[in-house]
């Protein structure tokens, strides 16, 4: 019930007497409409037991959404949960329903709720009571009718008292409770567990089933797990991935350098008498010291991967970067080849921040696992602060309210930017990859050929590549955009169950769109090949490059050499990407070999072409006036003066 994303009927039934518990719980609640509280540590499977209630309900035909509260900015939050009205702000050039909304007739559900700032909390008990939203921009309450589940790791009633979760709240939503063990305290699950991910994924990459020795299965029942199941299946994963054998060792588990056995009295009285000593002597200074040797050996213990350190910590990803920012830690160790960047004469001394946006896919996100940028720009001064997003328009949404300085986006979002007043700047550009986007089916789906989407619900994100390609595809077939459904959402891999309920086609691109050919449960109706060109371009802010060109001209000469080693060295930079990512080294490996990754400077033809799009969207009304791309384009010597 706990580990199957696409198919609940193919689940191991769980047999320890913690997860029986818990599974009555489950059962008594899912019939009804109450709203349902989730608690449980990081991977334990909290969005997994909210499908499953969803699935179990009324509500299952109508559509499921996870929203992470973790990844909203302030700046998005309100607008992303309750819709914007047009002209609510810089930017909105028309109506945009948000989660509540999308959700209507089915189930939504608020992850990692207790990383909600104060402010929403209010508008979210609001919600829950009146069972009504009121867009951004508007002062007309919007019913609607949405079961709202919540989950955290967060302990709730330790936040409160430290003043960071309303009590109101808190009390409306501790009705219908499911704490969620973790897997050390329910040991009993992990052989049926282990089996099902074994299985799972040799079909998925098609090889024989492998099986568990002996010894290793004794590591598995002795290893405390602090990832929980998300960690198991991860483990598993890459087990199958990389073995040859079909009988997988302790060796295979690759669990070492993870190894502990937990606090036992003697260690736990030990280590509070040193606390003690510590509060008496140094109270001012100890909980930062503790904050950060904890986060720098758990850095250490995972070479420095941020989703397994958070896992080994029991935090959020998103909670341990923050506190990264806090500490100015440097995540880096490795040194370097090339590091050019000076500070400019009259700031030679002054300590500089450079907030780069990223996707975890190519170029940035192959920088960010190589770690290099860190170190190098370290010694200039400069502190380097990465923040995740999920596609271009929400980067270029941060990017516009001075949220980052620098990140990546395809060909589309940068000219809605420009056209609303965005101060972005075009610093540099790969390759088109015209494959690397397309719309997806189930297999056994009736949609044969694009004239079939018509009347059909399509999952895309707004403002995107694939919205530009969806609008493509549709005066292809002559379809206009009110003869179908469009749900706004971000595109998300593996599909479950809920989503094959909620919607009948997902626009999709790379990595995603790679894996998903590999499911033998979906296909490919079509991709960009003749329809879109699908650049990718580097944006910053044009105040940051006119005021910090060195670190603009250092950042790309960085992009470049890591180009040439994602070109030469596809494998290893797939290896880099593809726990993080969660999927399957084939595919990441296929979706970096669509592109080619060598960075390039602006030139005449490229601008070209952008300039095109922005004069077709301009005549489709889809902007509301001109823009002119070269006047966007950054012309700074220095960087002028790099090869392509």
């Amino acid at each position: 019930m706990l580990t199957n994303y696409s198919n609940y009927a193919d689940s191991p039934r769980l047999v320890d007497p913690a997860s029986l518990a818990f599974q009555s719980l489950l059962d008594k609640f899912a019939p009804t409409d109450a709203t349902v509280l989730i608690v449980g540590e990081t991977g334990t499977g909290k969005e997994v037991v909210a499908r499953y209630l969803n699935h179990h309900s009324q509500r299952r035909h109508g559509p499921f959404l996870a929203v992470n509260c973790g990844a909203l900015t302030e700046s998005l939050a309100e607008a992303e949960l309750f819709g914007h009205e047009k002209g609510a702000f810089t930017g909105a050039t028309q109506a945009h329903p948000g989660w509540f909304e999308s959700a209507q007739g089915g189930t939504l559900l608020l992850d990692e709720i207790g990383e909600l700032s104060l402010s929403l909390q209010v508008k979210l008990l609001r919600v829950l009571q009146e069972r009504e939203i009121t867009r951004v921009g508007s002062r007309k309450p919007i019913k609607v009718d949405v079961r709202v589940i919540a989950a955290t790791h967060v302990d709730l009633a330790q936040a409160i008292r430290e003043r960071r979760f309303r009590e109101d709240l808190y009390y409306r939503l501790n009705i219908a409770v499911v704490p969620l063990p973790p897997l050390r305290q329910r040991r009993d699950d992990i052989p049926l567990l282990a089996q099902h991910f074994l299985s799972l994924y040799a079909r998925r990459l098609g090889r024989p089933v492998r099986r568990l020795s002996p010894d290793a299965l004794e590591v598995l029942l002795e290893y405390s797990w602090p990832g929980n199941i998300r960690e198991l299946e991860n483990t598993l994963h890459n087990a199958v991935l990389l073995s040859r054998e079909e009988t997988l060792t302790p060796a295979h588990l690759r669990l070492t350098r993870y190894s502990e056995q937990g606090f036992n009295n003697a260690e736990a009285s030990t280590l509070d008498n040193f606390l003690r000593q510590q509060l008496s002597t140094k109270p001012n200074q100890l909980f930062d010291r503790v904050i950060t040797s904890l986060i720098t050996h758990a850095l250490d213990f995972t070479e420095h991967n941020q989703t397994q350190a958070a896992a080994l910590l029991g935090i959020s990803r998103h909670t341990l970067r923050t506190h990264l920012a806090h500490q100015g830690m440097i995540k880096g160790r490795r040194k370097a080849a090339s590091c050019i960047a000076t500070a400019s004469a009259d700031e030679p001394h002054q300590e500089r921040e450079l907030r780069i946006g990223y996707q975890k896919f190519g170029n940035l996100g192959v920088l960010k696992a190589r770690q290099s940028l860190e170190q190098c720009f370290a010694q200039q001064g400069v502190s380097v602060l990465w923040s995740e997003f999920p596609a271009g328009p929400q980067l270029l949404y941060a990017l516009q309210n001075n949220e980052i300085d620098f990140g990546t986006t395809g060909e589309v979002p940068p000219i809605f930017a420009q056209a609303n007043g965005n101060a972005v700047t075009y610093i540099a550009w790969e390759p088109p990859a015209p494959s690397s986007v397309g719309i997806v089916v189930p297999i056994d789906s009736d949609i044969r050929s694009i004239a079939d989407l018509r009347g059909k619900r399509i999952s895309v994100n707004k403002g995107s590549n694939v919205h530009w390609l969806l609008l493509q595809l549709l005066e292809e077939a002559g379809i206009a955009l009110n003869e179908l459904k469009v749900v706004y959402a971000p595109p998300k891999y593996p599909l479950t169950a809920s989503d094959y309920l909620a919607v009948d086609a997902w626009m999709m691109w790379d990595p995603l769109l790679s894996a998903a050919e590999s499911n033998p449960e979906l296909r490919v109706l079509a991709n960009g090949e003749g329809r879109v060109r699908n650049h990718q371009f580097y944006l910053a802010r044009r105040d940051y490059v006119e005021k910090h060109h060195d670190v603009a001209h250092q950042l790309v000469e960085s992009l470049q050499q890591t180009g040439i080693f994602i070109d030469n060295n596809r494998q290893e930079a797939a290896g880099l990407l593809a726990q993080e990512l969660g999927l399957d080294l084939l595919a990441v490996e296929r979706a970096l070999t669509r592109r080619s990754h060598k960075t390039r400077l602006m030139v005449f033809e490229v601008i070209k072409e952008q300039q095109i799009i922005a004069d077709r969207f301009y005549a489709l009304g889809l902007i509301n006036k001109p823009v002119r791309v070269r006047e966007a384009v950054w012309q700074s010597p220095s960087v002028l003066s790099l090869t392509a």
